[in-house]
């Protein structure tokens, strides 16, 4: 469960990064407080908000078992353990 809670904050981080890179690459400051005006920081949020709701989407979507599928429970046959699998 630890995985995808990171890989969200991961992608909820990204803009900021971005962000930071640019102010890097123009020799702004990155840490002075007039480089991250409030309206900045709120579009970056709204970024980053998109940015999970969009990567939520597409887990839910793009991963798990068919929806018709059956799951069959690991057990044992002939003395070897088969893994759990779907059908």
């Amino acid at each position: 469960m630890i995985r995808p809670v990171l890989t969200e904050i991961g992608i909820f981080l990204i803009p900021f990064a971005v962000y930071a890179l640019f102010l890097a690459a123009s020799r702004s400051g990155v840490f002075a407080r007039s480089s991250w005006p409030v309206t900045v920081v709120a579009r970056l949020v709204l970024a980053a908000l998109v940015l999970v709701i969009a990567g939520l989407i597409g887990l839910a979507h793009y991963s798990g078992a068919p929806p018709d599928s059956t799951y069959i429970p690991a057990h044992i046959e002939n003395g070897k353990l088969v893994p759990g699998r779907e059908s």
